[in-house]
């Protein structure tokens, strides 16, 4: 009488070979959800559009929001016109991203500075939105070359697009 053929041992590299992509896979699931769980809760969607109310979403930024409302280019400027590039539609949403990234992480987690201070790379946004827009009244004061020095438009000009309600407070980069 014969043994029983005894069942053949799978190889351990076929038996583990599954696990690492359920769990990359379960990682990006998780990731994914969350993220889009956050990005509705949060009203993401909102800023991909051009209203100043929805920079208001986040309380720390109500009073930037009111003193907008009292300024002089409340009429003619909103908060993209000022805050993001205009030089292309991908410059645009990638610092829309990169900045709500920032900004909600820092909200969120209650690590930013008080009184709020704009990073370098956004003081240059603006400094290039003040001349998109008025290049005709600045032209004349525009350095000669290329990334030559050029004082700071908002240095003067702080209280422009947000009223005096936060025009003393202190701006990195300005």
């Amino acid at each position: 009488m014969a043994a029983p053929a005894s069942p053949e041992k799978p190889d351990k590299k076929t038996k583990k070979g599954w696990v690492w992509p359920v769990l990359v896979a379960a990682a990006f699931g998780v990731l994914g959800g969350l993220g889009t769980f956050t990005f509705g809760y949060g009203e993401g969607y909102a800023y991909l559009g051009n209203d100043p109310a929805s920079c208001a979403n986040c309380h720390v930024m109500q009073e930037f929001y009111d003193s907008w409302l009292k300024s002089s280019h409340k009429a003619v400027a909103t908060c993209n016109d000022c805050h993001t590039p205009h030089d292309n539609i991908i410059a645009k949403y990638a610092t829309k991203a990169d900045n709500g990234f920032f900004h909600s992480l820092a909200f969120t987690t209650g690590d930013y500075k008080d009184p709020i201070q704009i990073k370098e790379r956004n003081s240059r946004v603006v400094q290039a939105a003040c001349l998109d827009c008025h290049h005709d009244l600045v032209n004349h004061m525009l350095p000669v070359e290329r990334g030559g020095d050029m004082a700071s438009c908002v240095h003067c000009h702080r209280s422009v697009g947000h009223a005096q309600s936060v025009a003393p407070r202190r701006y990195e980069g300005y």
